[in-house]
């Protein structure tokens, strides 16, 4: 029953928040955003508890406004999503500025494929979109499989009506697809500031240790291609902002376990950079850090995996 309920909820926002004016959305986003911030549920507090760590000297009250702004802008995403396939190309290439885009441009261009890898900062699915639509660019993407089965299918209908190709994130069997479509000199994006499997890469996050996806960093040794870190953010007006930063190069020496454990850690640099700069963006209402993680069997070691982890 809970899961017909969520799948029924979903598809409502599909099929009738998309047909709402913009301005009536976004009002009734920031309603939404403020009544499930007072109701203080697991969700706003775990998010509060995560930007402890990204803002450490930040007052109570400080926090409250920084958690309520973050519940605002996880709704945005939300209104957005569900009205983003109604958007025309115009206003899709109109609502997102990215600097430093001549990385994935050039990128693109040499022909060894690109991995974009991002944090879940700002609306990834507009991001995605405005790839599509503006630089006419299809790429590839991994997608979490859901509860019920009906509400995955939704969202990959939704991802592949924006341009998406999407594969479910089922340990190793997306990874050979990833790998073939960068080989061929195409693109492909994930979500990688959280791992879905005991195989992720302990990283050194805001001061203490959290695991991230081996993915992106193993498909560039293995591949070539290039691995780009990219951050996205709001504002006060209706343009999402972005930042393609600088590639993450393969170190020349190494074992592919410690290649991979440097590249993950520039990843996550790059990650903590965007967040601490806009906090209130990082939608990450899940558990994060090791110290906040149930006790789970030890990681296998990222030379004996070669999954796709890197998901939203």
């Amino acid at each position: 029953m809970k899961d017909r309920l969520t799948d029924a909820l979903y598809g409502l926002g599909w099929s009738t928040v998309k047909k709402l004016p913009e301005p009536v959305a976004d009002r009734l986003g920031r309603t939404i955003a403020d009544t499930v911030w007072k109701r203080r549920g697991k969700g706003v507090l775990r998010l509060e508890s995560n930007l402890a760590r990204v803002v450490p000297d930040a007052s109570p009250q400080r926090l409250a406004e920084l958690s309520r702004a973050g519940m605002r802008s996880y709704l945005r995403y939300w209104m957005e999503s569900f009205r983003l396939p109604s958007w025309s190309r115009e206003r899709i290439r109109d609502g997102f500025d990215v600097k430093d885009v001549h990385h994935l441009t050039d990128g693109l261009a040499a022909g060894n494929g690109v991995v974009l890898a991002l944090p879940h900062l700002g609306n990834w699915d507009l991001a995605g979109a405005w790839v599509t639509t503006s630089l006419e660019t299809p790429f590839t993407t991994v997608a979490e499989r859901l509860k019920p089965e009906t509400l995955y299918d939704r969202f990959v209908a939704y991802r592949e009506s924006l341009g998406m190709e999407v594969l479910p994130h089922e340990g190793g069997a997306a990874f050979g697809t990833l790998a073939r479509r960068l080989r061929a000199g195409g693109l492909v994006c994930l979500v990688s500031d959280r791992d879905l499997s005991s195989s992720g890469v302990e990283v050194t996050f805001f001061g203490d240790t959290a695991r991230m996806p081996a993915g992106p960093a193993l498909l560039a040794q293995q591949t070539g291609a290039l691995l780009l870190p990219v951050t996205l953010w709001y504002d006060d007006s209706a343009v999402m902002k972005g930042r393609v930063h600088p590639p993450v190069d393969v170190p020349e020496t190494s074992t592919r376990a410690e290649k991979t454990s440097v590249m993950t850690q520039a990843l996550a640099d790059a990650f903590a950079t965007g967040i601490a700069d806009h906090p209130e963006d990082w939608h990450m209402l899940q558990r994060l850090w090791l110290a906040d993680l149930e006790p789970r069997p030890a990681a296998e070691p990222a030379e004996g995996r070669t999954s796709a982890e890197g998901t939203s």
